[in-house]
């Protein structure tokens, strides 16, 4: 299962939200091209990089640091927040982001979802977000009328290469997955499933680890791994996939202040 360290962009600062919350953002380090090479020496295999400001917006914001991020890093970078056109997207892959990553877009505009998953195979993951089941997009800040399974078969079927699965009512709180809503969702399509939100244990990734014969295949950690009540290479020797070739045997856990 791969092991995914989060980072989350406001106003180009490294920082997590509590359960979606503008309002309740926690700043954990100015410079988030220092967060990414700490998590990729600490063996990341990949990076998850939300543009928060951009989510909010409907068009990439922080594009600076994450190309920054990109070419500091020699690990694949997905992105998401605010791509809601194909030049949002071609944008971010053209300094380096690896896969983008669709939210809004794939409940208001599933015409552009399928064109953008065949002129960028295997370069596209919806990010389906969900608050009791049901979608939310535009940063958070809307609920639609769509239930996230129903969401993720209808992206199956044009072309999407994964899902990230993020229950926002666990995201930032350290409350633990939503086994039973990331249980259902792999079990009713075939693609990749990568579960977000809530991580705070190696326990919790043990759950998770019980899932992947259904298909999910990897988690993105954001806060757990800032306050360091989870550490990454333990994670990663715990659960999954990583550079731990890379990692000195010595190497310690620090967290940002």
């Amino acid at each position: 299962m791969d092991v995914i360290p989060a980072i989350d962009l406001l106003e180009g600062r490294c920082v997590r939200l509590y359960q979606g919350d503008y309002e309740r953002s926690q700043v954990f380090n100015d410079n988030p091209v220092e967060v990414a090479r700490q998590w990729v020496d600490q063996g990341a295999s990949r990076l998850h990089v939300v543009d928060l400001d951009g989510a909010k917006a409907g068009y990439p914001v922080n594009t600076k640091a994450i190309e920054a991020i990109a070419q500091a890093v020699s690990v694949p970078v997905q992105v998401g927040g605010g791509l809601r056109d194909r030049t949002g997207v071609t944008q971010l892959l053209e300094i380096g982001v690896q896969r983008a990553i669709l939210g809004t877009a794939a409940v208001e505009d599933q015409m552009l979802v399928e064109q953008l998953c065949a002129e960028f195979p295997g370069q596209i993951i919806v990010g389906i977000d969900a608050r009791k089941g049901w979608v939310a997009t535009h940063g958070w800040l809307e609920t639609s009328e769509i239930a996230a399974k129903d969401l993720a078969q209808q992206m199956v079927k044009l072309g999407a290469a994964a899902i990230i699965y993020t229950d926002i009512y666990r995201d930032g709180t350290l409350a633990g997955p939503n086994l039973d809503a990331l249980r259902e969702l792999a079990g009713s399509i075939s693609i990749p499933v990568i579960a977000s939100g809530g991580v705070s244990s190696i326990t919790d990734l043990l759950s998770l680890l019980a899932l992947e014969p259904l298909g999910v295949t990897g988690v993105v950690i954001g806060r757990a791994l800032y306050t360091g009540d989870i550490s990454l290479k333990e994670a990663i020797q715990a659960v999954g996939s990583g550079r731990l070739q890379d990692i000195p045997p010595d190497l310690g856990f620090s967290t940002f202040a």
